[in-house]
C-alpha cells in the first residue's frame, strides 16, 4: 500500500509538471450602492477557492491579478448590504466586473465548501448550515462546543464544561465527524468523556451537515459533519490583527487570544495564540460542582502561496487542554474550589500539520491534501505523583486526499477522488489500556456529479467505495484481532428554486460505519463501569431521507426540515445484569435495528429595521425496532430571541441589546440505563457596542446566561449520574480590539 500511495503522488506531480501553463488573468471593477450609485470603500472582495481577497479603495475600485484559467467564484460583501456571489469563466483575459450592492438586513446564503464543491448554500443539494465566528462570540459561553447547540438539531453531551461532545440529530461519538479545516480530528471519540481537541479561535465559520455525509468523508460520518473553516487571510498588502479577552464570573474564567496576519500579492501568513483558565463552576444554588475546572493553551500558524498554476497552503495547530473529570472517584478529593488541575483530569495534547494544495492544469483542477496528526491522551489521577497516571495513549494519523475536478460545462460539474489514512494507536507505560495497540488503514475512491437539468433544478449524485482494515495486538485480557470491512455509500439529491423566494430541497443517502476498536475489543473498567467489546459486530448501515423548504424576503427567513433515518445493526453500549469480579456492572456493546425521525424549524424576522426576532425548534425521537428508546437523545428544545439594534448612538456604534430564552421539554423516553429528565427554562441576555478612538475600534460585549439562576439538569449531562446540576448564572465580559499594522 505504501508503494501504491507513492505511485499516486508521483503520478499527480508528473501530470502537474507536464500540463502547467502560465495563465494571465485579472478581475477589476467598481463596487457601488445600487440605489444611490455612491461608491463603497472597504467592501470585501473574496475568492473562496483561491483563499485570497482584497478591499475596494475610496473610489470603490478593486483589482485581483494572477488568477488561473477556468471557473472562478467571487464573493462581494459590505456591512448592511446583501452579499453577491458571481461565477465567471477566465481564459487568459482581463475582465471588468462592476458590482452594485443592495441594502439588506438578512443574508439568505453564503459560499460553503463541505458539499464537495465551492457553491452557495442554495446551489448545494445537501443542506449545509453555518455558524459564523461572530455568532459564536455573541453567545458568551465558556466552551466552544456549547455554542454549537444554537444550531437546531445540534446538541452536546457534557461532563461539566470542558468535557463536551457534539450530537447531531441524536447521533454522536463515532457516528459524526468533526473536521479542522478539512482534517478529520482523531482523538479516541468512542467515549462521551473524550472531547474533540479544538477551540473557537482563528476560525471564520462552522459548516454543519446533518445526516449521512460518508460520501465525501468516509466511515464515521453517518450522523453528520461539523467542519471548522479557518479565518480568511488578510487582504492584499495588509497586516492586521485582533486581540480578544473574556472574563466569566461563574468560573472566574480568563480567556485571552491574539492573532496577526498579513498578505502580499501572492504570499499570506498568520499566527494566533490563546489561553483559557476556569475554576469549578457554580450551579443555580451557588454550590461549586467539584472538579469541573479546565485550562487550555493553543497556538496556530499558517503560510500560503498563490500562483496562477496553483495554490499552496501549510498549517500547524497545537492544542493542550487539561480537563477536570467530575466523577465518584474525584469528588471526595476536591475540598475547595480551584483553578489548577490536581486530581482525575485529562491531560490532552494535539498537533496537526496539514498541507492543502490546488493545481490548475488547463481545464482540470486537482486538490492534493496531506495531514499528520499526533494526539496524546493521559488520564492523571494525582498531579503530584506521575505514578498515578492511569492512561497514556498515542494516536498518530497520516492521511491523504487527491481530488480532481474534471472539465465542466455551464450545467455540470464532475469530481473524482481517492482518500486514505493510516492510524497507529499505542499505549505507553500507564497500566490501564482502554483499547489495545492497533493499526487501522483506510482507502477509498469516490465520484460526485452536479447537474442543472433546467435553470431552477440542481441535482447531485455520488458514489463511494471504502475499505478498512483493523489489526490489534494481543494483550492479557484482549485477544489479537484482524478485521477487514468494505462497503459502498450513495447519495442523491435535488434543489429546486421555485421562485426568487422559495427553495425546496430533497436528499436520500445511504452510508455506513465500521465498528471501532473499543466496540470490538474493550474488556475492562472504563471510568465507573466495566465495558466489554464484541468482536462479532457488523457494520452499521444508515438510510436517511431529508426534505426541507426555505423561504426568504428582505426582512424574513424561514426554514423547515424533516428527516427519517433508518439504521440497521445500530451499535450501542447497554448495561447487563452481570457484574465483574471487582463488583462493577458490566456494559456490553450490542446491535439492533433502530430509527430516528424528527425535524427542525427556524425563523429570522425583522419586525422593524431595528427589532429582530429569531426562533428555532428541534424535535427528535430515537427508538430501537424492539420498542426500546436509544441513549443520548436530547430534549426537544425551543429557542427565541429579541434583538434591538441601533447603528449609532452618539459616539457609540454597532449598538445592540438582546434578550431571549431556551425552553427544554421533559425527556420522558430515556434509554434502558437512563432516567427521565425534567424540563427547564433559561433566560439569556446580552448587550454590545463599539467605541472608535481616532482610527481604532474597540468592541465591548456583556452576556448573561441563565439570568434567573435556574437550577437544572440537562438530559445529556453525564453529571446527572452523580446528582450534580448544570451551571448557574454566568456573566461574560468580552473585549475585542481589531488593529492594523500596515
Amino acid at each position: 500500500m505504501k508503494e501504491f500511495k507513492t505511485s499516486i503522488i508521483i503520478a499527480v506531480l508528473y501530470i502537474a509538471i507536464s500540463n502547467i501553463t502560465i495563465a494571465q488573468n485579472s478581475i477589476s471593477g467598481k463596487i457601488s450602492d445600487k440605489n444611490t450609485h455612491e461608491y463603497l470603500p472597504n467592501a470585501t472582495v473574496f475568492l473562496p477557492e483561491q483563499n485570497m481577497g482584497t478591499l475596494s479603495n475610496e473610489n470603490g475600485d478593486y483589482e485581483i491579478k494572477d488568477l488561473p484559467n477556468g471557473k472562478v467564484k467571487i464573493q462581494f460583501s459590505f456591512m448592511g448590504y446583501q452579499t453577491i456571489i458571481k461565477t465567471i469563466e477566465l481564459s487568459n483575459s482581463n475582465q471588468s466586473l462592476n458590482i452594485e450592492l443592495e441594502t439588506a438586513i438578512l443574508q439568505p446564503e453564503e459560499v460553503v465548501i463541505s458539499g464537495g464543491t465551492y457553491s452557495t448554500q442554495h446551489e448545494n443539494a445537501i443542506k449545509i448550515e453555518l455558524l459564523k465566528s461572530k455568532d459564536i462570540n455573541s453567545l458568551g459561553t465558556p466552551t466552544f462546543i456549547e455554542s454549537l447547540a444554537k444550531i437546531p438539531g445540534v446538541d452536546m453531551i457534557a461532563n461539566g464544561l470542558g468535557v463536551a461532545k457534539p450530537v447531531i440529530r441524536g447521533l454522536s461519538m463515532t457516528n459524526i465527524l468533526m473536521l479542522n479545516n478539512g482534517v478529520k480530528l482523531e482523538n479516541f471519540q468512542f467515549s462521551e468523556h473524550h472531547p474533540f481537541v479544538v477551540d473557537e479561535f482563528g476560525i471564520d465559520r462552522i459548516e454543519v451537515i446533518k445526516g449521512p455525509a460518508s460520501l465525501l468523508f468516509g466511515s464515521d460520518a453517518v450522523g453528520g459533519v461539523l467542519n471548522i473553516i479557518k479565518e480568511k487571510p488578510a487582504p492584499h498588502h495588509k497586516i492586521i490583527g485582533d486581540y480578544n479577552m473574556q472574563y466569566h464570573t461563574n468560573t472566574q474564567g480568563i480567556v485571552s487570544d491574539l492573532g496577526i496576519k498579513g498578505a502580499s500579492n501572492d504570499l499570506n501568513w498568520g499566527f494566533r495564540g490563546s489561553i483559557k483558565s476556569h475554576t469549578d463552576y457554580k450551579d443555580g444554588d451557588g454550590n461549586y460542582v467539584p472538579n469541573t475546572r479546565f485550562n487550555e493553551q493553543s497556538f496556530k500558524t499558517s503560510l500560503g502561496l498563490n500562483k496562477t498554476f496553483g495554490i499552496f497552503r501549510l498549517y500547524y495547530d497545537f492544542n493542550r487542554p487539561k480537563l477536570g473529570m467530575s466523577s465518584d472517584e474525584s469528588i471526595p478529593l476536591i475540598t475547595n474550589n480551584g483553578r489548577k488541575n490536581k486530581y482525575w483530569y485529562q491531560d490532552l495534547t494535539n498537533h496537526i500539520i496539514s498541507s492543502k494544495n490546488t493545481l490548475f492544469l488547463n481545464n482540470y483542477k486537482v486538490d492534493v491534501n496531506l495531514s499528520y496528526q499526533m494526539n496524546n491522551r493521559r488520564l492523571q489521577t494525582e498531579e503530584s505523583n506521575p505514578a498515578f497516571e492511569m492512561v497514556n495513549m498515542d494516536l498518530n494519523t497520516l492521511s491523504f486526499e487527491v481530488k480532481t475536478y474534471l472539465p465542466s460545462s455551464k450545467k455540470s460539474d464532475y469530481i473524482i477522488g481517492i482518500q486514505g489514512a493510516y492510524k497507529k494507536n499505542r499505549n505507553n507505560k500507564a497500566p490501564n489500556h482502554v483499547i489495545p495497540d492497533a493499526n487501522v488503514n483506510d482507502y477509498s475512491v469516490f465520484g460526485l456529479t452536479q447537474h442543472h437539468f433546467i435553470d431552477k433544478l440542481e441535482t447531485q449524485i455520488g458514489l463511494r467505495y471504502d475499505y478498512r482494515s483493523i489489526d490489534t495486538y494481543q494483550e492479557t485480557d484482549k485477544p489479537a484481532l484482524n478485521k477487514n470491512y468494505s462497503n459502498i455509500s450513495i447519495s442523491a439529491g435535488a434543489t429546486y428554486d421555485a421562485n426568487d423566494h422559495i427553495l425546496l430541497r430533497a436528499n436520500f443517502a445511504s452510508a455506513y460505519r465500521t465498528p471501532n476498536i473499543a466496540e470490538l475489543t474493550q474488556n475492562g473498567v472504563h471510568e465507573t463501569r466495566y465495558e466489554q467489546g464484541n468482536a462479532d459486530l457488523k457494520s452499521q448501515r444508515n438510510y436517511e431521507t431529508d426534505i426541507s423548504a426555505h423561504y426568504h424576503t428582505k426582512f424574513l427567513m424561514f426554514d423547515i426540515a424533516g428527516f427519517y433515518n433508518s439504521i440497521t445493526q445500530y451499535i450501542y453500549l447497554a448495561p447487563t445484569n452481570e457484574t465483574s469480579a471487582e463488583g462493577y456492572q458490566i456494559f456490553r456493546y450490542s446491535q439492533s435495528d433502530s430509527h430516528l425521525y424528527g425535524g427542525e424549524f427556524s425563523l429570522n424576522s425583522f419586525i422593524t429595521k431595528w427589532l429582530n426576532f429569531t426562533s428555532t425548534y428541534s424535535y427528535l425521537i430515537g427508538k430501537q425496532d424492539n420498542g426500546e428508546y436509544l441513549p443520548f437523545i436530547p430534549q426537544n428544545k425551543i429557542r427565541g430571541d429579541f434583538k434591538i439594534q441601533k447603528e449609532k448612538i452618539g459616539f457609540l456604534e454597532g449598538n445592540y441589546f438582546q434578550i431571549g430564552g431556551l425552553w427544554a421539554s421533559k425527556q420522558n423516553h430515556p434509554a434502558f440505563f437512563e432516567t427521565k429528565t425534567n424540563g427547564y427554562f433559561l433566560l439569556n441576555s446580552s448587550i454590545g457596542t463599539q467605541i472608535k478612538c481616532q482610527n481604532q475600534n474597540i468592541e465591548f460585549l456583556i452576556h448573561v446566561n441563565n439570568l434567573l439562576n435556574e437550577k437544572y439538569i440537562d438530559h445529556l449531562s453525564t453529571l446527572k449520574e452523580v446528582n450534580l446540576y448544570n451551571m448557574g448564572r454566568n456573566i461574560c465580559f468580552q473585549l475585542k480590539i481589531p488593529f492594523g499594522i500596515k
